[in-house]
């Protein structure tokens, strides 16, 4: 092993580790501290650069969640950028091509290449933390969102930059730059993170740079937008959006000998009245006319080792559970029983969160459209936004319960499943003045002490109650006082921001969930990512929005 592979192999413990130099050094001082909110934003302040990666820096082609040696895809069309010829020998790192330039999702799939790799980005971007070492769709939003609150404007912009660096040269925007990723998007901010840059004053020089940028970004918007616009993406004939990944069988980023499959397996065994019949009977070692049935029934044994490992008890998992699986990571929230027992129906549901975004996106398209004159644009987006208002009202909206809630499309009947996604609406700017009355009064589904649950379900899952997660936080504090419900928006910001305070005077760091029952990190999850990562990018932004609203920070942005 070479002195780069020693080097690349050290930062690889870190990172398992999940532990920074900054957080090791706030952890030695903070196990005794009282929480002090003025120290968690100092942290805050010198985290960024701590989890801030780009294609020059041998740590950030690191990646944890696969076995294979590390490498770095360039898009077929682009020639070979300066700063990435010297990654092999000082890396250790193999720099390969795409085999040919992919216009949308699904045009390159992640078996066509020799192996699992970080995709090319030009500029400097922010992480979450631990294990999650490349950018993602939707933690970007919150990361912009402080970045921008703590004048990072130029890692901001570059971060969406990058974001239409994805759109031009991978199809979209991704779940994240992974090759394991290029059959899937993840839940639609793009629109929301040109706001927060183009609406800052410090983001550029002159105005006429501010409309340059804003013109491609426009343009490759319109581009990603069409994402969800695919035949795939069709809750049936509702006229609305369900999440969809193009890819089949188990995720490949579970190649790190993740047990999450067979979990569930067992899970499903253990509690046969809950299983809706995502289990098939098996072996553990399939002779070769059940490698040839299963490939049709469940996924491929032979082309995938998380198919061949993800077996228990004498069962597998039936190809539309991996469906729903795989649709549910393209949501985010991985894992919950939103879409029944651990989420493996998504792909049967038009989900509130996902069309109260789309919803936004549109109406923030029609905003560009008339910022750069072009008013039939505008039209059109505003004719997209109000179609979609309308079939949202038709089949999200349960009067009798006075909530917006999934529908499931196949059954026809929405779901009885209460989730803090709820609370959309009123951030994207589509419930009545009467409806969000209404959701306002249901709050105590899901305030707790530390904050909003994810719902009021204990499955012990990550995703569900009694965790509750720092985007949805901010996003019904937002819808919050978006509808004039101020001094609910006040408490549900501090009641979520003391609990990052009492984390961080416990363990000197900064997490990615909290138990808001107790209002502290005490996670414990019974299946899938069952630790409780550091870092945490999105939970830094959204401690500094929740500090502006609160009167602790300094900067008076609007949610």
């Amino acid at each position: 092993m070479n002195i780069s592979r020693l080097v690349l192999t050290g930062t690889l413990v870190t990172l398992c580790l999940g532990r920074t130099s900054a957080a090791q050094d706030a952890a030695s001082q903070a196990t005794s501290a009282a929480p002090d909110p003025a120290a968690t934003i100092a942290y805050i302040h010198k985290s960024w650069d701590e989890l801030s990666r780009s294609m020059t820096d041998c740590h950030s082609l690191v990646d944890v969640k696969v076995t294979t040696n590390p490498m770095l895809y360039l898009p077929a069309e682009i020639v070979m950028p300066d700063a990435v010829k010297g990654l092999t020998t000082e890396c250790g790192v193999k720099v390969m091509t795409l085999p040919k330039r992919i216009m949308k999702l699904g045009d390159v799939m992640p078996g066509q290449l020799m192996a699992p790799g970080l995709l090319y980005l030009p500029n400097k971007y922010v992480v979450p933390g631990g294990r999650f070492n490349e950018m993602y769709g939707w933690d970007s939003y919150f990361i912009v969102l402080g970045l921008v609150a703590d004048h990072r404007e130029e890692l901001a912009r570059g971060m969406v930059d990058n974001f239409f660096f994805e759109i031009e040269h991978y199809g979209a925007v991704l779940n994240a730059n992974r090759t394991y990723f290029l059959t899937r998007s993840q839940p639609p901010f793009l629109t929301s993170m040109m706001r927060a840059v183009y609406e800052d004053s410090l983001s550029f020089q002159n105005k006429a740079a501010a409309r340059a940028w804003l013109e491609r970004g426009y343009a490759l918007a319109s581009k990603d937008y069409e994402t969800w616009m695919r035949p795939e993406h069709k809750a049936g004939t509702t006229g609305l959006a369900r999440y969809f990944d193009l890819g089949e069988g188990p995720v490949p980023e579970m190649a790190d000998d993740s047990p999450y499959y067979s979990d569930v397996i067992r899970w499903l065994v253990a509690h046969p009245a809950q299983n809706p019949g995502f289990l098939i009977k098996s072996q553990e070692k399939p002779d070769a006319n059940e490698v040839v049935r299963l490939k049709k029934t469940s996924c491929d044994v032979t082309g995938s080792q998380v198919c061949m490992k993800a077996e228990a008890d004498g069962f597998r998992l039936t190809r539309d559970f991996y469906e729903g699986d795989r649709a549910m990571r393209e949501s985010g929230f991985d894992t919950s029983f939103r879409f029944e027992v651990f989420s493996g129906a998504t792909h049967h549901y038009a989900p509130v969160c996902l069309n109260s975004l789309l919803f936004r996106y549109e109406r923030d398209m029609a905003h560009f459209a008339h910022l750069l004159g072009r008013v039939d644009d505008a039209h059109v987006w505003e004719a997209r936004a109000k179609k979609r208002l309308a079939a949202i009202q038709q089949y999200l909206w349960v009067p009798k319960q006075g909530v917006f809630a999934d529908y499931d499309f196949t059954r026809r009947r929405a779901s009885t499943y209460a989730y803090v996604t709820s609370l959309y609406p009123l951030w994207a700017g589509v419930a009545t003045r009467e409806q969000a009355m209404q959701i306002e009064s249901k709050l105590n589904l899901f305030e707790r002490p530390g904050g909003l649950a994810m719902s009021n379900t204990a499955s012990g899952m990550q995703w569900d109650e009694p965790f509750g997660w720092a985007p949805t936080n901010w996003l019904a504090v937002a819808g919050l006082v978006a509808y004039q419900f101020k001094d609910d928006a006040t408490r549900v910001a501090g009641k979520f921001s003391q609990s990052v305070d009492r984390g961080f005077a416990k363990d000197g760091t900064i997490r990615e969930k909290y138990n808001v029952e107790t209002g502290d990190t005490d996670v414990k999850v019974t299946a899938g990512y069952k630790t409780n990562v550091i870092g945490f990018g999105w939970t830094n932004g959204v401690y500094l929005k929740m500090a502006e609203l609160t009167g602790a920070g300094s900067k008076g942005s609007q949610p």
